[in-house]
């Protein structure tokens, strides 16, 4: 189980809306918090905030743990005569997830407006197969002009509305943008860790933009950090509800992710993760998937970067009703803690020999 404490901020970062390309209110919230841990803040020009704890040590080795800050979503493409909202999508998202959803829309000054996305009743032929540029998104508006009035105008955030429950005794959570908020909640938790301990390296801590749309935020933070090791932090697909024998079981452990379209993990590093997981006597599972994280851009920086995924998967990522494992966040805080603690300048040195 999570703590109170714990749960506050995991619905906290949940429920602050951040689309690709506008996440400045959760990268606010990330950045206070990393000034109150004592953490100096690094950002680049696109809006990835990340904190960085010196150490005491000469010229020490730089490690990054980096989550992301932004959810799938849409943004206003048009709207129509009637007053109906038409969007494009921000991220990978199946138009069927979204039938009849409440969702909310962000005007300039912040205000958010609830609304709803059209769907037909059954005896008129059902929706069929939708498509993201055909739904509407209705907030009530009358007309066009009384959609412009209220402040509406293209480009605005638009979200699914997923609130934060506790499931089952506190077993299981349930809210939208577990997939990345697992990572920021990850992210700050380290930082409120380590905020009084002394590191042979340089801790940099905090959240990418972008992810979702091919990687920027990493891309262009690495430039800034130029890590000798970095930590990704997502939230992958469960696959439990097409078979028990499918990667990825919610509840099973962290995942041991070997392989995915943006990277082949180095071996090393996987072994590490498991002896860290084994010491603790924390159940892990092995993953593959056909998505990426951001540990396909850091990577490959410069000269290319030790980089390893710690992860938990949920259910119905990429919606706004995902559902992921206390007991699978506890273990993963548990073994990354246990990771941080025991890397230093030696360890790092063989791990790069070992692809040389």
């Amino acid at each position: 189980m999570l703590t109170k404490r714990e749960l506050k901020l995991l619905e906290k970062v949940t429920q602050i809306d951040a689309i690709p390309g506008l996440e400045q209110e959760l990268a606010k919230f990330v950045k206070g918090e990393l000034e109150k841990y004592g953490f100096t803040i690094v950002t680049d020009n696109l809006g990835s905030v990340f904190g960085v704890k010196k150490s005491k040590v000469t010229q020490a080795p730089r490690i990054m743990v980096a989550g992301h800050l932004d959810e799938v979503g849409f943004s206003v493409r048009e709207i129509t005569d009637k007053g109906f909202i038409r969007v494009d999508a921000r991220g990978g998202i199946n138009a069927n997830t979204m039938l009849a959803s409440r969702v909310r829309l962000t005007l300039d000054d912040g205000t958010k407006l609830m609304g709803s996305v059209g769907a037909t009743a059954p005896h008129y032929g059902g929706e069929g197969n939708p498509t993201i540029d055909k739904l509407d998104f209705d907030f009530g508006f009358i007309s066009k002009e009384d959609a412009v009035n209220a402040g509406v105008r293209v480009g605005q955030m638009i979200v699914a509305d997923g609130p934060f429950e506790v499931l089952n005794g506190g077993k299981r959570l349930l809210a939208k943008a577990f997939d990345n908020r697992y990572g920021v909640f990850m992210a700050l938790e380290m930082a409120r860790y380590f905020e009084n301990v002394d590191l042979p390296y340089d801790l940099y801590v905090g959240a990418t933009v972008q992810e979702e749309v091919g990687l920027r935020g990493a891309t262009t933070i690495a430039n800034v950090i130029n890590p000798d090791l970095a930590i990704i932090l997502d939230c992958s697909p469960a696959r439990d509800n097409i078979s028990s024998s499918e990667q990825g079981q919610l509840g099973e452990g962290i995942l041991i992710r070997y392989l995915d379209r943006s990277m082949i993990a180095f071996p090393e590093l996987l072994t590490f993760q498991e002896k860290s997981a084994e010491a603790l006597k924390v159940p892990y599972q092995y993953f593959h998937s056909p998505g990426g994280t951001d540990a396909g851009a850091i990577h490959l920086h410069a000269v290319g970067v030790l980089t390893l995924t710690h992860c938990v998967c949920a259910r119905s990522i990429h919606t706004s009703a995902s559902v992921v494992d206390t007991t699978d966040i506890k273990n993963a805080k548990k073994v990354l803690i246990r990771m941080l603690r025991t890397l230093n300048r030696d360890k790092i040195n063989k791990f790069k020999e070992a692809r040389r």
